[in-house]
């Protein structure tokens, strides 16, 4: 039960009783073979690889019910919204009453998506000549995409006639046999082959020079959380008009209110809350059989500096394609070839005003837009989503989009030193750019994940920088052992065989987040998709360095809301969804060690060990708000910051982003760590 709460604070009881009940498996057995031939000057591997994945689910989740009430059943019949945030009934006597505002039930559900890649490959290492190694080889690769094992999964088609609404944008099911639409909604890609070559040559004795090329292929998407939303069955029941309760407790939920048994094969199953517009099932892309592929190729050379040093430094780079980037597309968005097939420009303000205006409204019905799109269609829509491709849905998931793209170029340089007089050192250096189009990393069902998009209807112009782009990394790695000494035996014994170590990492900040477009009405409320604030030229981004430790974080506004203008009302904004001039504080990793091991007899040993992270206490802060560059700046009766554009909020402890571990942006401390072993 649900909804007892006052939204005005005015009392009532928390939610009472769960809902959810979810058990989701992984099955993923695995065979490999692999054989060596070595012969002359050639070495020969042949390798291959079966997966059979399985992600078979047991939902029960909502299926003894739930019940959600509102004040409405115990307000006045007149007050139908609420007033100044405040309505006269009260949830909690509604609910005393036994009076119920909506239901929802859903039956048992289990699907098992799942789905199998192969894998075969043959290379060749063959010394040509003393100095010169050549590498070459090749591999296939067979993926297949997710399918549920007995076409039980409803996705959204186009084309379908949805049996309730009337119009297109039906559901079918994948497969063959009765109910499905007795094919395959997707295709798997047959043509994954991947050469590779890579060679060496050794200019002389302390000099080698290396390069190589080579394509890989992905698998496609595994499990990513899906099969539970492919398997739905559930009815949703929502009080017939304000005031008047759709069932009451002592009843419970009417048979007519259960849902059809799962699976149901229904071209109108979606929306679950029919007539009133809601999420669709999801959309299968065509090309969700294929799998990412990356082009990748390197060019360097190494050099043995001294007996026991030596440094390398090589370009690398690849271009990704097929990447996973359900966010570059929005079937259900209005484009303005759709609105001006109706007459409408999204840049007039009387049609900004008409398509934000109620179908019931004065405004729609003057311009001659009050008309439903299909019966029973909620005269409280907007306009915009009655003129939407599918005006049934609110959101139309899509699934396994294989749209997205990256760039990554760098120079990496390394130097080596080889463990010698009790110090060994590996310190790396990296000037790198990586640029994304649609994918940051593989999302979860139904989300872009974390990738962010401006203009989905100029699906090229969303090419950003990664939001994990560091132009500058530098890593070192230390460790040094105290020698014996010539000296007292004591002595020698009491300060030998101490083993120090180090890991420094300073890298450049991660990006921030551009602002949104704050135009009214929002563009979002137009056309179903947002878009950016335009970075107006010539103004800084920041009104403080956020790596100079010179300002009180507390006090401090460090973001110039004057950098980000609104677009034009009705347009997309020309902005980067990121800059690299406009980044978050830099905040370097710092780790030692030190200790040492005693052995006490032949089968014992102490071994005592202090670890530290943090080492040098250097303070971070948060990332500041930074999404509404319109955001009102507010303070604390002591002058303290506590909301607004360019806020930080002292009082919380930043979070890692990426690899980078939480331990390393808290205060410095050590572990102590003694272990006695026999």
């Amino acid at each position: 039960m649900s909804g007892l709460l006052a939204t005005n604070g005015s009392g009532g009881s928390v939610n009472l009783g769960g809902s959810a009940d979810v058990n989701n498996i992984t099955q993923r057995p695995s065979f490999i073979a692999s054989l060596t031939w070595v012969k002359n000057n050639h070495t020969y591997k042949f390798g291959s690889e079966l997966q059979i994945h399985g992600y078979p689910v047991r939902g029960y989740s909502n299926t003894s019910g739930s019940y959600v009430f509102s004040p409405a059943e115990t307000g006045q019949p007149f007050q139908n919204t609420a007033v100044n945030s405040a309505n006269v009934g009260f949830p909690y006597a509604s609910f005393l009453l036994g009076q119920v505002d909506q239901t929802s039930i859903a039956n048992p559900v289990f699907p098992r998506l799942g789905k199998h890649q192969l894998g075969f490959y043959a290379q060749d290492s063959w010394k040509v000549t003393r100095k010169f190694t050549l590498d070459y080889g090749l591999r296939y690769d067979y993926s297949t995409y997710l399918q549920e094992q007995y076409g039980r999964a409803p996705f959204f088609s186009a084309s379908v006639i949805n049996t309730k609404a009337g119009i297109p944008g039906g559901t079918i099911y994948d497969g063959h046999g009765p109910g499905r639409c007795n094919c395959y909604v997707a295709h798997n890609y047959p043509y994954a082959f991947a050469p590779r070559l890579g060679a060496a040559y050794q200019i002389n004795s302390k000099t080698v020079f290396r390069l190589g090329f080579g394509i890989v292929y992905a698998g496609t998407e595994t499990n990513n959380m899906a099969a539970g939303s492919l398997a739905g069955s559930s009815n949703t029941n929502t009080a017939p008009s304000f005031g008047f309760a759709v069932t009451t407790l002592a009843v419970g939920i009417p048979v007519s209110f259960r849902p059809t048994p799962w699976p149901s094969y229904d071209p109108g199953q979606y929306p679950t809350n029919f007539p009133i517009p809601g999420p669709s099932a999801p959309m299968i892309d065509q090309n969700a059989g294929r799998p990412a592929r990356q082009y990748q190729w390197s060019i360097g050379i190494q050099r043995e500096i001294f007996h026991d040093m030596a440094v390398e430094a090589t370009y690398v780079g690849n271009r990704g394609v097929w990447w996973t980037a359900p966010g570059l597309i929005n079937p259900d968005a209005l484009t303005a070839q759709r609105l001006a097939a109706f007459g409408l420009d999204v840049t007039k303000p009387a049609d900004e005003l008409l398509l934000t205006s109620l179908l019931n409204s004065p405004t729609a019905a003057a311009r001659g837009f009050n008309k439903p799109p299909y019966p029973g269609f909620p005269l409280g829509q907007t306009v915009a989503q009655s003129l939407r491709p599918y005006p049934q849905y609110t959101s139309i998931p899509v699934y396994w989009s294989p749209l997205g793209k990256t760039w990554y170029d760098s120079l990496q340089m390394k130097a080596t030193k080889r463990l010698s007089r009790g110090l060994a050192l590996v310190s790396t250096f990296a000037w790198s750019k990586s640029l994304t189009l649609g994918s940051e990393n593989d999302p979860s069902a139904g989300t872009a994940g974390t990738a962010v998009f401006n203009d989905v209807f100029n699906r090229n112009t969303n090419k950003y920088l990664s939001l994990y782009d560091q132009p500058f990394q530098w890593n070192i790695s230390a460790t040094y052992t105290t020698p014996k000494l010539n000296t007292k035996k004591a002595l020698s014994w009491l300060v030998r065989d101490w083993t120090y170590g180090v890991f420094l990492a300073y890298k450049s900040g991660l990006p921030l987040l551009v602002p949104t477009a704050q135009n009214n009405p929002n563009l979002n409320n137009l056309l179903f998709q947002s878009t950016f604030a335009n970075r107006v030229p010539g103004q800084p981004l920041f009104t403080q360095d956020l790596n100079c430790h010179c300002f009180d974080p507390q006090k401090t506004f460090v973001l110039n809301p004057n950098a980000w203008a609104d677009p034009p009302n009705g347009q997309f904004g020309g902005s980067a969804a990121y800059y690299g001039d406009y980044r978050k504080q830099r905040r370097p990793q710092e780790s030692m060690n030190f200790g040492r091991a005693w052995r006490i007899r032949e089968r014992a040993s102490l071994n005592i060990r202090i670890e530290f992270t943090n080492v040098f206490n250097r303070s971070v802060v948060s990332d500041p708000a930074n999404t509404n560059a319109k955001a009102i700046r507010t303070f604390l009766p002591n002058g303290n910051t506590s909301g607004g554009f360019g806020y930080i909020n002292a009082t919380s402890a930043p979070t890692a982003t990426g690899t980078a571990a939480l331990v390393n942006l808290s205060p410095r401390n050590g572990t102590l760590v003694a272990r006695f072993t026999f």
